[in-house]
């Protein structure tokens, strides 16, 4: 089998977010595994229109479904916005269907709760979408994972987590590959 890849979505798009910082963390244990191939895929990117507007011809539209087609599986990195998904994510999950199916997805949220609800919500959506959510799921408190709750600063037994939601993205990704 070829290497699987697996894409970590920056779930935030404005202006002072810390999801770079935690997707770029995320992505160096992810790349000391050398068990596939990660690579961070920041929705700001895209410039997608709104989900039902525009002309539907817009070229971010096509970037953003071929990028989601090149991939095996996903790591969300989700901030929790008014105990939700932003809705950046929300408008990028829904600007693309069967480019979604059959693969995993595994979640890294934070939050003045750890990011909890939002991981919730976006669980329901993930199902919808034929997307399989790993069981394990790493949080990170801004109280305690952030300086000033800007700068991240993670506890090192979250690498242990992280490494737990990858081992399950893994296995899945290969798994559900066999259905497309």
């Amino acid at each position: 089998m070829t290497s699987l890849r697996i894409g970590i979505i920056l779930g935030s798009t404005r202006q002072g977010r810390v999801s770079p910082q935690v997707g770029n963390w995320v992505k160096e244990i992810a790349d000391a595994r050398g068990d596939a191939t990660y690579e961070i895929v920041d929705i700001a990117e895209f410039r997608l229109p709104f989900f039902g507007e525009g002309t539907g011809q817009e070229p971010g539209l096509a970037a953003w479904a071929n990028k989601l087609s090149s991939l095996d599986g996903f790591v969300f990195i989700v901030a929790e916005y008014n105990h939700s998904i932003t809705g950046a994510l929300k408008n990028a999950l829904d600007s693309a269907r069967n480019e979604w199916n059959h693969k995993a997805a595994g979640i890294v949220s934070y939050g003045s709760t750890g990011g909890a609800r939002a991981a919730e919500h976006l669980r329901g959506i993930l199902g919808e979408l034929l997307v399989a959510d790993v069981r394990a799921h790493p949080t990170f408190s801004l109280f305690a994972d952030f300086e000033n709750f800007q700068t991240f600063k993670p506890a090192e037994l979250h690498v242990e987590k992280i490494n737990a939601m990858l081992d399950e993205v893994i296995a899945w990704s290969g798994a559900l590959k066999t259905l497309r």
